[in-house]
């Protein structure tokens, strides 16, 4: 499914497996253009078999064109995981680390992922990014954030998600999902880390 396009109009694709019926599991690659490690886990997820009553919703990058530039920015100079409507506030100015933009879901990415994420409702969401090598969330699903860090050999935090943030919005959409952000290390990462995180996606998934 194409869900909306980029601002130079590259497409922003989800890529559907399982089985629709079941609660819907959708796994980010790439929000922030110069954190690609996302990447491999969705090329991953998109082939591996799965396990029965799981539904995935596959999303390699929400930042086309961030990641063709290897910017953290879209081709607006705005930082996507500040620009949702959700404690927004303005910060910062073009190019800069964290500018959320002129007004909250001011890009067309984000409004595209937002009519995307209310139309399939995900029972759970996961949102890759770098470099800091952790799992983050302070809602209130602890145990499931713990389980994923604990299959994947990560460290879990107690964070709270930043203003304008993707989970930030979703925890105030879906309160009764979870919506957590994983963060790889600087640079490649393994095919053995990808493919433990793969694993791990398809451990938490809710089944239906």
């Amino acid at each position: 499914m194409v869900v909306g396009h980029s601002v130079r109009r590259r497409p922003i694709v989800a890529y559907e497996r399982g089985n629709p019926a079941a609660p819907a599991t959708v796994v980010v690659g790439v929000i922030h253009g110069d954190e690609p490690a996302g990447l491999g886990v969705i090329s991953l997820l998109r082939r591996m078999p799965l396990p029965g009553g799981v539904h995935l919703w596959l999303v390699p990058t929400v930042n086309p064109d961030g990641l063709a530039a290897g910017t953290r920015q879209n081709a607006h100079g705005v930082d996507l995981n500040r620009n949702w409507p959700a404690g927004w506030v303005p910060n910062g100015r073009p190019w800069n680390g964290y500018y959320s933009g002129p007004r909250p879901l001011s890009e067309p990415e984000n409004r595209a992922m937002r009519a995307f994420l209310l139309r399939v409702r995900p029972a759970l969401t996961i949102w890759y990014h770098q470099p800091l090598t952790l799992v983050y969330g302070s809602d209130p699903h602890v145990a499931l954030l713990k389980r994923y860090a604990g299959l994947t050999g990560l460290p879990y935090r107690r964070l709270r998600a930043p203003r304008g943030a993707a989970t930030r919005w979703e925890r105030s959409q879906f309160p009764h999902a979870p919506h957590f952000v994983v963060e790889f290390a600087a640079g490649r990462i393994s095919f053995a880390t990808e493919r433990r995180h793969a694993a791990a996606v398809l451990a938490v998934a809710p089944r239906g």
